[in-house]
């Protein structure tokens, strides 16, 4: 592994030193120094093949070429010039990757829309240059608010039945006896009424819990864990929904509380929880 490891590092050095230029492939073994080279040279060879294979992505088929670099970059003095542009090659191939993996995120399955590697790149040389008047971060932002509204839309093709079966079970589930509803659309039914004291913004407190999807699949319990849940409602980690629940629960209530997929998870993936999933919850506070 540490032979690997040197050599990936070694690697990365010459690598970008690479220059056009034909070289000799037979050693020059003229002393004990020469002959130490060489068997290191030899004993690092299966490491670098992997790193190159592997790590570097070169086709074996361009093995010579990868020899010619390689020979060169180790015996001729740093061009300056010629490694910021071979540098800035490497950085190109892995926009490709990021383009790649954008569009995965954005878009989701759907092959057929893809995200221009090229724009990226527009945009890297814009920051670069100072050719824009935002910060990175104000860039940042505008990316995130700009996907939200592209990848919910996308999500809503593929996801779409989940926003509507919820909306239909909310509807039905309004009109059942001891169902109160707010005004954010959150639904709850008293099981057992607490007396003990309500939460405040500073409160810690404890709460056993079990969390179901419409169908009735049980995607999460405390029950099962025999572990209550703690929660600092100073920041609390929980979704909307809980939060509003858990202000009006007194200690020692059991409620059944239906959360609108606005005030769960929303467009997220949340492994079994798909997006749009409307979520029932039957929570505890104990104290």
């Amino acid at each position: 592994m540490k032979k690997i490891l040197l050599m990936a590092a070694a690697v990365s050095m010459t690598a970008m030193t690479m220059i056009s230029c034909d070289g000799n492939n037979s050693a020059d073994l003229k002393d004990s120094a020469d002959s130490l080279a060489y068997d290191f040279g030899v004993a690092q060879s299966a490491g670098l093949k992997q790193v190159m294979t592997m790590q570097m992505g070169i086709d074996s088929t361009y093995m010579d070429e990868f020899i010619k670099g390689m020979r060169e970059g180790a015996v001729n003095q740093v061009d300056p010039k010629k490694d910021a542009y071979l540098k800035g090659l490497e950085i190109g191939q892995q926009v490709q990757q990021m383009a790649k993996a954008i569009g995965q995120q954005v878009y989701g399955e759907d092959t057929t829309k893809t995200i221009n590697a090229k724009n990226i790149i527009a945009g890297l040389v814009a920051g670069l240059k100072n050719k824009d008047a935002r910060t990175p971060e104000q860039a940042y932002n505008d990316y995130e608010e700009r996907m939200k509204p592209i990848r919910e839309e996308q999500l809503m093709k593929e996801f779409g039945d989940n926003k509507k079966a919820g909306e239909k079970y909310l509807a039905e589930n309004k009109k059942k006896e001891g169902v109160k509803t707010t005004k954010s659309g959150l639904q709850y039914k008293v099981l057992v009424e607490g007396t003990g004291a309500l939460p405040t913004d500073s409160s810690t407190i404890q709460v056993n819990y079990e969390g179901k999807l419409i169908d009735g699949t049980v995607f999460d319990s405390s029950y099962e864990r025999n572990m209550p849940f703690t929660i600092n409602m100073r920041m609390p980690g929980v979704i909307e929904g809980w939060v509003e629940a858990l202000k009006m629960m007194p200690a020692g209530s059991k409620w059944e509380v239906t959360i609108p997929q606005e005030l769960a998870y929303g467009a997220q993936n949340q492994g079994p929880i798909k997006p749009f999933s409307t979520l029932i919850f039957t929570i505890e506070v104990l104290k």
